[in-house]
């Protein structure tokens, strides 16, 4: 209801103004900046690093903090402290059971390693320009 209020005449008064202009001969308006290489591998470091801090919260979601036994009740659906935890690889095991899905700790790694990549890569680039 939100977006019917609010962002669609939003869009379409910005639209028209984008064409009102164009027919008078003022042209449209040029993009900001040229997405460059480097910029492009700027946005995949900084989205990767953000994926990846997500990633982990989620994945820390599924620790015990306060009350332990809690977490494999919340978790896991029995009332026992946990056989082993720990945040980094993220796993919870709960009477020989891994808690945490199967996909958090891949997924960790893939979001890492892109990450620190594109870091690398992005420092290669400017040492080589400067």
């Amino acid at each position: 209801m939100v977006i019917l209020a609010l962002v669609l005449p939003t869009w379409a008064g910005i639209t028209y103004v984008g064409l009102v202009r164009a027919r008078q001969g003022g042209g449209l308006p040029k993009p900001l900046r040229t997405p460059t290489p480097a910029r492009k591998t700027a946005y995949l470091a900084v989205l990767a690093y953000l994926a990846g801090g997500a990633l982990h919260l989620y994945g820390l979601s599924y620790m015990p903090f306060l009350f332990p036994e809690d977490a494999c009740w919340f978790k896991a659906g029995v009332k026992v402290h946990p056989d082993h935890s720990s945040a980094l690889p993220v796993s919870l095991v709960c009477r020989g059971t891994e808690v945490v899905p199967w996909w958090v700790n891949p997924g960790l790694l893939v979001l890492a390693v892109t990450a620190v990549g594109a870091t690398v890569v992005l420092a290669v680039r400017r040492r080589r320009a400067g």
